[in-house]
């Protein structure tokens, strides 16, 4: 089974999620692409998402391949460490320590604004518009620190060199003391849309 997981205020109607469901639907696989939001990004947290996904696992224990783009990449490592049920992760640009990346670029004012009215104004890319997230979120993603993730599986990471959202120093950070891992570096940026072709590729390989 293969689960592809969205991005941080995306949608299951990415450029992405819309190729790799056409390339798998070619060899006659199903891609499940759930919608992370649920009708409710305001109250999105990573623990909702994690509980989401693994709800759509076979009950008979089948083989689940997670792949995940941007924080569906992180989240998608987050379950793989409890459920051994996964058995492959592809990650596409995975925004490991998004907190630590993101959170700047909100800036302290915001950031305390945040806390303390609890609800802050993002761009939802697949709304189209400005949609409220409660402070839980952040609160919620820091139960899970990428320094507990050592569980050994076979792992392939793309990341553009030229990510300005999630800088590739995050994948190399990660990779570093986990053998198991294969990093591919390539010319493009956070959105990947200029290498789809190679990536299908990739992920085609890397499941036989």
């Amino acid at each position: 089974m293969y689960i592809y997981l969205h991005g941080f205020a995306s949608g299951p109607g990415s450029t992405k999620a819309i190729y790799l469901r056409e390339q798998f639907a070619k060899i006659g696989i199903e891609l499940q692409v759930p919608d992370l939001n649920q009708d409710d990004f305001p109250h999105l947290t990573v623990s909702r998402q994690i509980a989401q996904v693994v709800n759509l696992f076979p009950q008979d224990g089948t083989p689940v391949t997670l792949i995940g783009s941007s924080l569906g990449g992180w989240v998608s490592t987050i379950i793989a460490q409890d459920y051994p049920q996964v058995e492959k992760l592809v990650l596409l640009a995975p925004a490991f320590d998004f907190l630590n990346h993101w959170l700047p670029k909100i800036g302290d004012r915001q950031l305390n604004l945040w806390k303390n009215t609890y609800y802050l104004p993002i761009y939802h890319h697949a709304l189209k518009n400005l949609s409220p997230l409660h402070y839980n979120f952040v609160v919620d993603a820091r139960r899970y620190p990428l320094s507990q993730i050592d569980r050994v599986l076979p792992t392939l990471i793309i990341h553009g060199i030229n990510d300005d959202v999630i800088p590739i120093s995050a994948s190399r950070d990660f990779r570093k003391d986990r053998h198991w891992v294969e990093l591919l570096e390539w010319e493009s940026d956070h959105q990947l849309t200029n290498i789809s072709d190679r990536i299908w590729t990739e992920i085609c390989d890397f499941s036989h």
